[in-house]
């Protein structure tokens, strides 16, 4: 089962789409990979699904790729009295550390103490995904008084958003780590950190899971955007959350926001999802607006690994259809003749790293010989990763003898994963190649084939060979 596209996909699970039989018409219609939102859910309906994921990739025999989302410290108010009241603009409004008194128009709970340290006069707060905006007027290390700036209905436990300071919070809450664990144990193969600050946030996410824990890092704050390198250079994968980045930027930034990251992303060699609402009146609607249509579409032409589902595909009436259409906006975009000119002009800069060099030059070899295939056989995936940075015409064939790692390169653009088993000899390697890029459709007899691999085998990182062959 191989895509005709390069760009992956991303499907979020929820109540729509967690029975065995839906989870097969997902990957069947497109889904490459699939998330696991840890903002809603319980453990037992976690694993159900990784276990119904798993069954399926039995099935198919086909690596399927699990993404964790860990929620994040998300800033919440308290409980109002009467569960809701409204903010008139002018009006004084204090948020203090009161759990036991409910709140009302003058006063609420804010349940985090180390916020207030954050607070400065004249800081803008922003409620409910930003229709309510608060200005701070004054602050203890207890309570900060605002003045409403735009007004509005406000109820329990609705998000706060502090676009203009680096909250001084672990990028972990308590949760997260027992989710960080459960996900670890079930084998999720990567795990995505929400409200990433700062690159020691990714820091304190793996010395808790390990090194072999890859992390996505979600970009959602402003203050992510201004250590961008850094964290970009700590994380294994980053994804472009244009939900609460749109919430604390203006509007009009978000786009060139998301050019900037996915450029980053792709000088790194790093794989990139563009997230949030892309196909958002699917939730209700079979069919997308021309808007979201082009939104998938711009993604695709700057470039970027996948592009993600969330209610479409977890809580949406057409799912499936979702999935659908995303596959087919993706397919239509890297067959128009300008997609290849946009993604040749905008390659990443030289690798001068020893696997960055054979992936640049396997593509050159690739495009003077027309091959049909590149190959890369690895054990981590990096030489995978390397070749695909290179956003070459051709499929990817990743071949490895690691189901983790298989897994995980169905979020890397370009690559079709390959289980196989363990390879002692370069002629090994050679036959094999070929024989998996015929039997997975990817070549046929008299087509050549460009390989790359580590020597000794079994050692991960040490991309230092290329080999050309030809089917016979």
């Amino acid at each position: 089962m191989r895509r005709n596209r390069h760009t992956k996909i991303v499907a979020t699970l929820g109540p729509a789409s967690s029975g065995a039989d839906t989870l097969s018409k997902l990957f069947r219609a497109g889904a490459d990979v699939f998330r696991l939102n840890f903002s809603h859910g319980t453990h037992q309906d976690h694993l159900a699904r990784i276990q119904a994921i798993r069954n399926l990739e039995r099935q198919l025999d086909r690596p399927i790729g699990i993404l964790a989302d860990l929620q994040g410290p998300k800033l919440r108010v308290g409980r109002f009295a009467e569960g809701r009241v409204r903010l008139e603009a002018g009006a004084e409004f204090t948020l203090d550390l009161d759990r036991d008194a409910p709140g009302d128009a003058s006063r609420v709970c804010l349940p985090h103490p180390e916020i207030f340290e954050a607070l400065a006069p004249g800081l803008e707060l922003l409620l409910d995904d930003g229709k309510i905006r608060l200005e701070v007027v004054s602050r203890s290390s207890a309570q900060a008084v605002t003045r409403v700036v735009t007004g509005g209905p406000l109820s329990d436990r609705k998000g706060v958003n502090l676009p203009g300071a680096v909250v001084p919070l672990s990028a972990l809450t308590a949760k997260d780590r027992e989710d960080l664990a459960f996900a670890v144990e079930h084998g999720a193969d990567w795990i995505a950190l929400s409200f990433v600050q700062r690159a020691n946030d990714i820091r304190e996410v793996r010395a808790l899971a390990g090194e072999h824990v890859k992390i996505v890092a979600k970009l959602e704050k402003p203050a992510a955007i201004y250590d961008l390198d850094a964290i970009i250079g700590e994380a294994d994968a980053v994804m472009v959350a244009r939900g609460d980045l749109g919430v604390e930027m203006p509007a009009e930034q978000v786009p060139a926001i998301q050019k900037r990251i996915v450029r980053a992303c792709r000088r790194a060699g790093k794989p990139v999802i563009v997230a949030t609402q892309m196909l958002e009146s699917m939730i209700v609607s079979p069919t997308p607006t021309r808007a979201e249509a082009s939104d998938v579409a711009t993604a695709v032409y700057d470039g970027a690994d996948a592009v993600m589902l969330s209610a479409e595909s977890a809580s949406g009436e057409y799912p499936v259809e979702a999935v659908r259409m995303m596959d087919r906006i993706i397919a239509r975009t890297e067959a128009d003749p300008y997609y290849r000119e946009v993604i040749d002009a905008s390659r990443a800069g030289v690798d001068t790293s020893l696997a960055g060099a054979i992936g640049l030059a396997a593509r050159s070899v690739c495009d003077l010989l027309g091959a049909k295939a590149l190959v890369a056989y690895t054990s981590s995936g990096y030489s995978a990763v390397r070749m695909s940075r290179e956003r070459p015409a051709t499929a990817i064939l990743g071949m490895t003898p690691d189901a983790h790692t298989a897994r995980r390169l169905a979020l890397v653009w370009g690559v079709h994963a390959v289980i196989v088993h363990e390879i002692d000899s370069v002629t090994e390697m050679t036959d094999f190649a070929c024989s998996t890029a015929v039997t997975h459709e990817l070549a046929g007899a008299g087509d050549v084939l460009v390989i790359s691999a580590g020597m000794p085998f079994r050692t991960p990182g040490t991309t230092n060979l290329m080999r050309i062959a030809s089917i016979p």
